[in-house]
């Protein structure tokens, strides 16, 4: 029998890291390896999504993965353990590791259930049990097929399909594993779906979430009669439409990730700092002239060049030219932190949800520089690979709802920082320009700031700043 000590010096675990700045849990997204796998140093095990944002994480040693200790969708406490390595594979015989919680379920429970090798489910937030290293029986795999057939026949009318000739599509071929991408497999689990039961309309008999969604309507009716009903019992759900169709209606989605981080930081923010709006109309004709010569300039070449760069610019001037609103409020010490330099703040609207990375040290770049890591940040938010360091440290941001056509807004400030500025769409409207009237290049400013730091002046006096520069786009120069 192997010790204790020949096992800790054998197998070595890998905890949920603390990704971030203080985060006490994160969500297993995608397993990248399964048991048996070779792994090196450095190598890329698993994604996680924390309350800031997707993170892969690397395993620190090499050696083959013996067991994968939580399922795709589970949420882990920091500090847990996650992944079990065989850093000394063929040294003899190692304890048989758990079942991998995303593959090899087994196909049958009646005789896992009465052996001790059975495995309690892991909950969301409890950690998994002494005997984690135990098989973990499947779910509804035991289910009569009748049941099978009458699921198939009602999700096949509920999604305006004929009943399927035979049961069997309904029902994975035996030791299969049912055809899902992980985020369909983590609705069906949200939802208390078995896969197993379920139609698949996607090509090649993948499971997609129409699939999903269309088992739970029928799962949830709480009439539906014990005895087995033959397939073409599935007329019968139209008979009580209101109920199927009642609980289409609404979809529960569970708080957490970044929603979860957005909710509370916009509450934390929205009645901690008293916020203050000022609106600001300009003709930024000049501007986008600016923006299409500098699109043809070389010095610029390999960068996206658009108004979003020029109106950062703006901001970074008007904050030099009043220093006074890059601040912080410090409640416990009752202290205004002056902050001396710009870690510019980029609202993103990605998959996931609203995310605020930033550019540290903006104030210090060139316009190039400055278009380079604007790009940069976009294109990494998109990708859903921002970091949460990356979102860290911001002291002023910029939002840019006129790519939604919007005219403008009142932004909410991001925790911790003193001021928002949200851009309007930019349309041709008519204007007065040297006493005539004209079509020109018009948009909508909205500053929003913490009335604690920022007095109604000085609010004022950076909006009015940030305008003119995108007026005069020479001021740029002038006032740099």
């Amino acid at each position: 029998m192997t010790t204790m000590t020949e096992t800790s010096a054998r197998f070595r675990e890998f905890k949920m890291p603390d990704v971030g700045e203080g985060l006490t849990e994160a969500e297993i997204l995608k397993w990248f390896v399964q048991p048996g796998d070779t792994v090196t140093d450095g190598q890329v095990v698993c994604e996680v999504e924390t309350a800031k944002a997707a993170v892969e994480l690397p395993i620190p040693f090499d050696g083959v993965v013996h067991e994968l200790r939580f399922p795709e969708g589970t949420t882990v406490d920091v500090g847990q353990v996650i992944i079990a390595i065989d850093v000394a594979p063929g040294s003899g015989d190692a304890p048989a590791p758990a079942a991998a919680a995303p593959v090899q379920e087994p196909a049958a429970v009646p005789e896992a259930e009465a052996e001790p090798k059975g495995r309690t489910p892991v909950l969301v937030g409890y950690g998994v049990a002494e005997s984690s290293t135990k098989r973990r029986p499947r779910k509804g795999a035991s289910a009569a097929p009748e049941a099978a057939a009458v699921a198939a026949a009602v999700q096949a009318e509920l999604n305006g399909h004929a009943a399927p000739a035979a049961p069997a599509a309904a029902v994975p071929a035996q030791g299969g594993r049912p055809l899902a991408k992980p985020p369909v497999r983590k609705l069906a689990k949200d939802l208390g779906i078995d896969l197993a039961t379920v139609v698949p309309t996607g090509k090649d008999g993948i499971i997609t979430r129409e699939d999903v969604h269309a088992a739970a309507a029928p799962a949830a009716a709480p009439a539906a009669a014990p005895a087995p009903v033959p397939a073409v019992a599935a007329p019968a759900v139209a008979e009580a439409p209101a109920v199927v169709s009642d609980f289409a209606r609404e979809t529960r989605i569970p708080v957490k990730g970044v929603r979860k981080a957005i909710a509370q930081a916009m509450v934390g923010s929205a009645f901690t700092a008293p916020h203050v709006t000022e609106f600001i109309t300009v003709d930024v004709t000049r501007t986008m002239k600016l923006v299409a010569e500098l699109k043809e300039d070389k010095d610029m070449a390999g960068v996206r060049v658009n108004p979003l760069l020029v109106i950062a610019k703006a901001l970074l001037v008007a904050i030099k030219r009043n220093p006074e609103v890059n601040a912080a409020w410090d409640e416990a010490n009752q202290e205004i932190v002056q902050k001396h330099y710009v870690n510019l703040g980029i609202a993103a609207a990605t998959p996931r949800g609203l995310i605020v990375p930033n550019i540290k040290d903006a104030h210090d770049k060139t316009l190039p520089q400055l278009a380079a890591a604007l790009g940069e940040l976009v294109t990494t938010a998109r990708d859903g690979k921002t970091s949460p360091a990356a979102m860290a440290g911001g002291t002023v941001t910029i939002t840019n709802v006129g790519v939604f056509g919007v005219d403008t807004g009142t932004p909410i400030l991001n925790s911790g920082e003193s001021a928002i500025l949200a851009v309007g769409a930019i349309k041709l409207q008519p204007w007065v320009h040297k006493g005539k009237v004209k079509p020109r290049q018009v948009t909508t400013l909205a500053l929003s700031f913490d009335h604690r730091l920022v007095d109604g002046e000085l609010g004022s006096k950076v909006l009015a700043d940030v305008a003119a520069i995108l007026e005069q786009p020479k001021r740029l120069i002038t006032w740099a």
